[in-house]
Parts: structure tokens; C-alpha cells; sequence
């Protein structure tokens, strides 16, 4: 087991730092305080998750389908059939990760209160049993061993820190804090740091103040643009999304320039080792960068704002699923275009893969939560209007994944452990060992994978085939001397139904 990290930054463990943080300083745009009916706040938190559903419906059969180049319009994203979000939900319940991720902690936060500490919802996303990969994943096996949060997504214990995990399952924290994006950002404090760190925690914290600022405002500029006041403006994961806004202002009518800003400034091989070297990338920031630009090119047009969050490509169903949930809430349900609506209408109460929950339970619950956390920031509750204490967006603490080092190269050499050892010469200062398990998945097969530097065993890998409790990557260290190894990864108890496959050693180098 890799070990754990004693000098990670304290975060929360538990929601019970729910209380105001509201400021006197309020920008022009945003009131101190927004009063609403309940029936508004409940129609938008309803928007919130239709769009999101909507989202990700329309964006599934592109997902990374497109890597680092945009959808053309000569791709056709078909909409329209009624039964379109049904087949879908019936036939590949899986797409619906974004929904489901998010519903793992609403129905804790049902189940214990808002005070529910954050192991309980580390342990219920351990043991669900949906399918996980990346940061999710490795944040599982890091649980179920053991390893809990925050070092569960700290960065030298989890190599996929800065992806976009949390981003896509955040919503549920600006929906539950209408009008409080720094309420929503304690939320994603506690729970983002289960599986992520640095850039991909500020995937979740910007979505979740986008998602609140939505409640309370009706112009997209503004949620894009004051949302990104809680991101630290030293954060690489603040430029990116700056760079968007600025393209969007110099050339507010072709969205293709601020992708094509993104692509030259910010597509660049990062640390994440799946995504290292090739064109797929999974980082929270560029992907932000996408659901920036379907919200800002969007205009408020509900179709327009997914269309273009899609054709954006790499994650292009969960880039329209955030943009959708967060015009959604904005225009609330009953002003998203009924083409849109009534895919969703057939399945409101079908319970999601995975829950205990529907559309309209998520609805339901995420309604009780938002009241609950009106009143303890110092708002009010009534039986037919809630007083919102709108808070002025503040930056939360920086932080930085992978700090101090930059990828030097990526050693793809697919070697089948049962048959023999794989071998190479290493000088980074950090590497990370990928590979998999093949064959019999419920075999109950634990396979133990020696990592040998210079001949001498530094780690000896336990990687279970069972693909919920799967170890993503063989092996990473971020502390190597930089200066050259032999490596050798050896198998120490092949089994005739399984093999054992060595995929790629990526490697880091310290900046100079």
C-alpha cells in the first residue's frame, strides 16, 4: 500500500461548519439578500436535476469519442424520441455516473443530517456498486484499504488528483446552498477531498458556486465570472478558466476561438498518467474550461448551451450534464423548452442504477437540505416564501497537485506478467507503473506484483481482479532521486484465470 502522506493541509471532517459566511461587501450584481417562494426554490432545484440529466443523455454517445479536437457539424447529436433518456437509463445505466455520484451523498446527508461526517460518505461511495475509474477508483481502493480522507485524494496517494472525479460530482452542493457559494465550497471541502486534490477539488468547488450564484441570478456572465472568485487566482485551474472568459470577451461570437485558446494553452500533457502523451484528457480544468464555454456562448439558450458544452469533445456527456444542471437551475424547470422536458417526463420516478432515488426523489431531498441550510446561514423559512443571506464569493486556500514536478516521458510497453517480467530504465523523480487484470474478473484472484528497483523489492502490489476493488495503478512514487534505475515488475503468484498485463511506465521530472 502506498503510504500515507503526514503532512496533508487539514480539511473538515464533517458538514457541521454549515454556518454564514456572508460578507457586507456585496458586488452590485448580487443582492444581500434574495427572497423567493418555495415553489420557485423547488422548481429551480428540480431544473438543476433535469438539466443535469438532460445533460448527460444528450452528450452520451459522444463521450470521449472526440479527443482533443471539436465535434464538426457534420456529426449529427440527435435529440427528440420520448423515449430517448428511457433506453438509456434501460440499456446502459452506467452513463448516469453523474447523477448517481452525486445521490451516494445526498441520501447520506437524508440518512444522517447535514453533520454526516465525511467517512460515512467516503465508506457509502467505497462500498456502492457502481463501476469507478481514475481518481474515483483509486480513492476506493484507498478507503477500502484503509487509507481515509483527505489522504484518500491527496496527490502522492492518489496519480489522478487533478481529474475531473468531483467536478462532475459536486452539483448536489450548490444546489443544496441556493444564493451560498462559500456555504457550497465547505460542502465540496469535506467530501471533494475523498478523491481528489488541487485542481480536481477546484473542478467541484467552481461548479457547486456556479450552481449557487444560479439561484440568484439570472445572467450567466455573471455566475461564470463571480463563481471563479472561490478559486485561488494563483491556481492553474483559475487561468484556465480565466483564458475562456477573456477569449469569450474579445470574440463573444465564435466559440471555436476559445476552445481553440484552450487547446494551445492548456491541452498539454499533465501529470495524470492515463491521459499523459496522448490525445484523451480527463483533467478538471480543461474540461471546466468546455462547460465555461457551452454556458457563455449558450447565451441562455438551454439547446444552444449543451450543443456546444458537446462539441467541445473529451468528456462530452458530463461537460453538458454540469452546463445543462446549471442553466437548468437558473431558468428552473418550468422554463426549459418542453423538447427538452419531456424525455425526462416518462422517467421522473425511475430510481437511478445504484440508489434508492429518482429525479424527483433527488428533487425532494435536495429541497429538505436547501431549507435546512437557508436557515442555519442565517436565512429564513416560512410556509410559502425562504429569505436567502446571499454570500460574496471567496477564494478558498491553494493548493497544488504533482507540485514541483513535470512529465518527461511515457514508456508504453504491454507486458503480460504470467509471462514474464517487464523491464526498463527509469531517471524521474516520480513514476507512476500502469497495467490491469484480465480473464475471470470474479475469480477471487489477489494478484501480488513485486516493484523492483535495482533488484531490490520496494513494494509488493496487491491488485484484487474484482473490478469494484480494483487497484487502478500498479505502483506510483513521487519521491525517486532522478537518477537512473533498473525497474522490474514481477508477478509473484500467477493464476491460470487471470493474467496480469503491464500497460505503461510514466514518468516525472522535477521543474528546474
Amino acid at each position: 500500500m502506498t503510504k500515507i502522506v503526514s503532512t496533508l493541509v487539514s480539511v473538515a471532517v464533517s458538514i457541521s461548519m454549515l454556518t454564514s459566511c456572508s460578507s457586507e461587501n456585496y458586488p452590485s450584481g448580487l443582492p444581500k439578500e434574495v427572497k423567493m417562494d418555495r415553489e420557485v426554490l423547488y422548481d429551480k432545484i428540480k431544473g438543476a436535476w433535469a438539466g443535469q440529466t438532460i445533460g448527460v443523455s444528450y452528450g452520451g454517445p459522444t463521450e470521449f469519442k472526440y479527443q482533443g479536437r471539436i465535434i464538426p457539424d457534420s456529426v449529427t447529436i440527435e435529440w427528440g424520441a420520448d423515449d430517448c433518456i428511457k433506453k438509456w437509463m434501460d440499456g446502459f445505466p452506467g452513463l448516469y455516473d453523474d447523477v448517481y455520484m452525486d445521490l451516494t451523498f445526498v441520501e447520506v446527508f437524508d440518512r444522517l443530517g447535514l453533520d454526516a461526517p465525511v467517512d460515512s460518505m467516503a465508506m457509502a461511495f467505497a462500498n456502492a456498486g457502481y463501476m469507478l475509474w481514475e481518481a474515483n477508483q483509486t480513492a476506493r481502493y484507498n478507503v477500502l484499504n484503509g487509507v481515509m480522507p483527505p489522504a484518500s485524494g491527496f496527490w502522492k496517494n492518489n496519480p489522478h488528483a487533478d481529474d475531473i472525479d468531483f467536478q462532475i460530482e459536486a452539483d448536489f452542493a450548490g444546489i443544496m446552498s441556493p444564493g451560498m457559494p462559500n456555504t457550497a465550497a465547505v460542502i465540496c471541502d469535506s467530501i471533494g477531498h475523498i478523491m481528489n486534490y488541487g485542481d480536481g477539488w477546484y473542478g467541484g468547488v467552481y461548479m457547486a458556486a456556479m450552481y449557487s450564484l444560479a439561484f440568484v441570478s439570472d445572467s450567466v456572465e455573471f455566475v461564470v465570472t463571480e463563481a471563479l472568485k472561490c478559486i485561488p487566482e494563483s491556481s492553474r485551474y483559475y487561468h484556465v478558466i480565466a483564458d475562456v472568459i477573456d477569449a469569450y470577451h474579445n470574440s463573444p461570437d465564435d466559440w471555436t476561438v476559445a476552445w481553440q485558446r484552450c487547446a494551445d494553452n492548456w491541452d498539454k500533457t499533465l501529470c495524470c498518467p492515463t491521459g499523459a502523451y496522448v490525445p484523451y484528457n480527463i483533467d478538471a480544468a480543461l474540461n471546466s474550461a468546455y462547460v465555461v464555454i457551452g454556458l457563455l456562448y449558450g447565451g441562455g439558450d438551454f439547446g444552444k448551451t449543451l450543443e456546444i458544452a458537446t462539441r467541445c469533445g473529451q468528456d462530452s456527456d458530463c461537460n453538458p450534464a454540469s452546463a445543462g444542471g446549471i442553466l437548468g437551475t437558473m431558468l428552473g424547470y418550468g422554463n426549459i423548452p418542453q423538447e427538452w422536458v419531456e424525455p425526462l417526463k416518462v422517467v421522473e420516478d425511475v430510481k437511478f442504477a445504484f440508489t434508492e432515488s429518482s429525479v424527483n426523489d433527488a428533487c425532494r431531498m435536495s429541497f429538505k437540505h436547501a431549507l435546512k441550510v437557508i436557515e442555519r446561514n442565517g436565512g429564513e423559512v416560512n410556509d410559502s416564501i425562504v429569505t436567502i443571506r446571499c454570500q460574496q464569493p471567496e477564494s478558498v486556500r491553494f493548493e497544488q497537485s504533482f507540485e514541483g514536478l513535470e512529465p518527461l516521458r511515457k514508456t508504453v510497453r504491454r507486458t503480460v506478467l504470467n509471462e514474464g517480467d517487464f523491464e526498463c530504465g527509469i531517471e524521474g523523480n516520480g513514476i507512476v507503473i500502469t497495467g490491469g487484470i484480465g480473464g475471470n474478473l470474479n475469480s477471487g484472484y489477489i494478484a501480488e506484483v513485486e516493484i523492483l528497483l535495482d533488484g531490490e523489492v520496494v513494494e509488493t502490489a496487491i491488485i484484487p481482479a474484482e473490478f469494484q476493488s480494483r487497484k487502478y495503478d500498479f505502483y506510483w512514487n513521487y519521491e525517486l532521486d532522478g537518477k537512473p534505475h533498473d525497474l522490474r515488475v514481477r508477478l509473484v503468484n500467477p493464476n491460470e484465470d487471470n493474467i496480469v498485463v503491464v500497460h505503461a511506465v510514466f514518468e516525472m521530472k522535477s521543474k528546474e
